[in-house]
């Protein structure tokens, strides 16, 4: 897959991959909390704006609604971060919070990660700022 365009949840994971990403985003707004230059760095105008993008983003993909490269990017550093981190993330807390273990998550994740490769080539080391 290439960038040419927004591309939908269901086109390219599997229901319990898409899960992962909801749950993932919606820790950002419970026990997560990231710091206005931790958004930034992940492409979000700031801790306000990773929530305000979360919930729109829960919703595209719940929806089966077209999302685009740098859309697909901060959705999944966002999901990668709020997993392992301790410091801003769930980190040790993930099973707690989410139901999920430690193994099952990074199963899912990587396999996201390999299914997202296409879309988000252009990112690679890049923050993503444009849609």
């Amino acid at each position: 897959m290439t960038d040419s365009g927004p591309v939908a949840p269901r086109s390219l994971l599997e229901q319990n991959e898409i899960g992962l990403l909801v749950r993932a985003l919606l820790e950002w707004g419970g026990p997560a909390h990231a710091s206005d230059e931790l958004a930034r760095g992940m492409g979000f105008t700031g801790a306000d704006g990773l929530l305000e993008r979360g919930r729109s983003y829960r919703n595209d993909l719940k929806n089966d609604v077209p999302i685009g490269g740098a859309d697909w990017a901060r959705i999944l550093l966002a999901t990668e971060i709020v997993f392992a981190s301790d410091l801003m993330g769930s980190g040790t807390e993930w099973r707690t919070t989410t139901g999920m273990t430690d193994e099952e998550t990074i199963k899912l994740l990587r396999g996201i990660q390999r299914k997202l490769g296409g879309v988000l080539r252009p990112y690679y080391g890049r923050t993503p700022t444009s849609s």
